[in-house]
């Protein structure tokens, strides 16, 4: 682990962070809404913000709402796992509304995504059932439907997500070198964009809900949003 994250901090003018927020900044909380980045989170990410070419906040959040929960100017929000760094998502803002319409009482309408959150429901299995045929009728209407931690998210078939945001920002500001962290199935995207680096460093916050394949595909494992910060304390 030394060696690997020596690569990364040898040149930090050089390098970029980009950390998902929920599950890895902000623990997990039963609604969404509850989020809280814990101060001293705050106070690394300002001296972080100072020190590297680039640190980014992909959310599954509108890219406003994930600035308002982690409270640090000079950071740089990316929303809707990426889509709102795609045009072409914008077309399809009207389906969606249809979709966030439905009676449901955990749901967060995104505007490019509707999410369907199930952690509070009494029961998870009828919960689960309920979803699968509202996404089933979202994939019927062009839409994706992807399936996270105690959430369900339909979204456009539009090519973006965490990690063509990466790629761009990357691009954007011709880096080469990049950790991404996050906890949840849409950060293995994250994880992609890395792809080509000549530094990649992939940190999976890893849960007893984690989703198949974060662990594996990560080169450091930390076990919650307080072993991620310890973590960014070396960097």
């Amino acid at each position: 682990m030394d060696e690997l994250l020596t690569k990364l901090t040898g040149d930090p003018s050089q390098a970029a962070l980009f950390l998902d927020v929920d599950g890895t900044l902000a623990p997990i909380v039963e609604r969404p809404g509850l989020a809280e980045v814990p101060e001293d989170a705050r106070v690394e990410l300002r001296r972080l913000r100072d020190t590297y070419a680039l640190v980014a906040c992909i959310s599954g959040r509108t890219g406003a709402e994930a600035w308002r929960l982690v409270g640090v100017d000079g950071l740089v929000y990316v929303g809707v796992h990426g889509l709102e760094l795609a045009p072409d998502a914008d077309a399809w803002r009207a389906p969606l509304r249809s979709f966030a319409a439905l009676e449901w009482p955990w749901t967060e309408d995104k505007g490019l995504t509707v999410a369907f959150h199930w952690r509070e429901a009494p029961d998870d299995a009828a919960a689960r059932a309920e979803l699968e045929r509202i996404a089933e009728k979202a994939r019927a209407a062009g839409l994706e439907a992807r399936w996270g931690r105690k959430v369900l998210e339909l979204r456009p078939p539009v090519d973006a997500d965490k990690g063509t945001a990466v790629q761009t920002l990357l691009a954007e500001h011709g880096l080469r070198r990049g950790l991404y962290a996050g906890d949840d199935t849409t950060d293995l995207d994250g994880f992609r964009g890395l792809e080509g680096c000549e530094v990649a460093v992939r940190v999976a916050v890893v849960s007893a809900e984690a989703p198949p394949g974060l662990r594996e595909a990560a080169d450091l494992v930390v076990g919650s949003p307080a072993e991620l910060l310890e973590l960014l304390r070396r960097l």
